[in-house]
């Protein structure tokens, strides 16, 4: 129980940051292309910063920041994350990993780090707990919860600006773009739209999202649609909603109970539903479709295969990242 209400706390936190995000993406140009053009002097959500004449110590905050940094061979100078990254592949052996929600200033400091990536998941309320960092010296440089896949992109070329590799996240971007329109690809073929269900949260705290969230947009990249479209952003949602739209498929990210397809598929009154009754229930990878970062091509392969699989199994898989 405290797993599951520690998780609705990380979504709610998650949908906090997500207001931020529209704001943020106009501040970046649509495309920075050279070193010259690449001087940061603001952060993801507007904010002057400073950054150091060299960057050899890192401490990132928030998976999806993490992952972009290894991503961009950032990964070794890591000196500290944050405990929701333990599992990040290419993270440092015993890196430290801290509290990002109720941050320690000395503990911080004391890791002696040249900048601090911060997620605007921290900064719910308003309040900013990274001031005495700040004040400090660090240079603290939000980064807020990106809301679309084109946000997700100036996310990774943003940070790649920071650390003066420019060339490296466009690299990162190009490959995302790549497997991205390999699935476009199949995606505009399909003149018979399967509908979708997307849950984030299992019952009884049922939630998903309608448009205006990157994993919508993966809905209809792969050629389907999503049933909760005409809801805006993160939503709670409710039994008879889901069986009024009766979707062809249910898709889950939930990893906080077991085998949470079969929960789904017994939950009272649910075996009305198409997609239950034709057992088209299937587990996305939580990581890869929850974090705003380049893996979440991974869970748009996985998507496309459980959805259409006789379309997208010839298609090709992602390349190993």
């Amino acid at each position: 129980m405290k797993k599951l209400i520690s998780w609705v706390a990380v979504c709610c936190l998650l949908v906090a940051g997500m207001a931020d995000a529209v704001a943020a993406c106009c501040l970046i140009p649509a495309r920075i292309t050279d070193e010259k053009a690449a001087a940061v002097t603001t952060d993801r959500q507007g904010t002057p910063i400073t950054l150091p004449e060299t960057i050899k110590r890192i401490i990132a905050f928030g998976p999806s920041n993490v992952e972009i940094l290894v991503a961009l061979g950032a990964g070794k100078k890591l000196v500290a994350a944050d405990t929701y990254s333990a599992q990040v592949e290419g993270i440092p052996e015993n890196l430290p990993l801290l509290d990002m929600l109720a941050p320690d200033a000395e503990q911080i400091l004391a890791l002696q780090p040249d900048v601090l990536l911060v997620s605007g998941m921290s900064q719910v309320g308003g309040e900013d707990p990274y001031k005495p960092v700040k004040d400090a010296g660090v240079c603290v440089i939000y980064i807020p919860t990106s809301n679309s896949i084109q946000g997700i992109k100036e996310d990774i070329r943003f940070i790649a600006a920071v650390l003066g590799t420019v060339w490296k996240g466009d690299e990162v971007v190009r490959g995302m773009e790549a497997e991205i329109a390999a699935v476009r690809a199949v995606g505009d073929t399909v003149t018979q739209k399967k509908s979708v269900y997307f849950e984030i949260s299992a019952a009884p705290y049922l939630y998903s999202f309608g448009s205006g969230v990157f994993l919508h947009e993966m809905i209809e990249l792969i050629g389907a649609v999503n049933v909760l479209a005409d809801h805006n952003s993160w939503i709670s949602v409710t039994d008879e909603t889901l069986l009024a739209a009766n979707p062809d498929v249910i898709l889950t990210c939930v990893n906080y109970i077991d085998n949470p397809t079969e929960e789904i598929k017994a939950r009272p009154s649910w075996d009305a539903m198409n997609a239950v009754k034709n057992d088209q229930v299937y587990s996305i990878d939580t990581d890869a479709s929850n974090r705003p970062s380049q893996n979440i091509v991974k869970a748009l392969w996985e998507m496309a295969l459980a959805v259409y699989p006789e379309l997208y199994g010839q298609a090709g898989l992602p390349k190993e990242r």
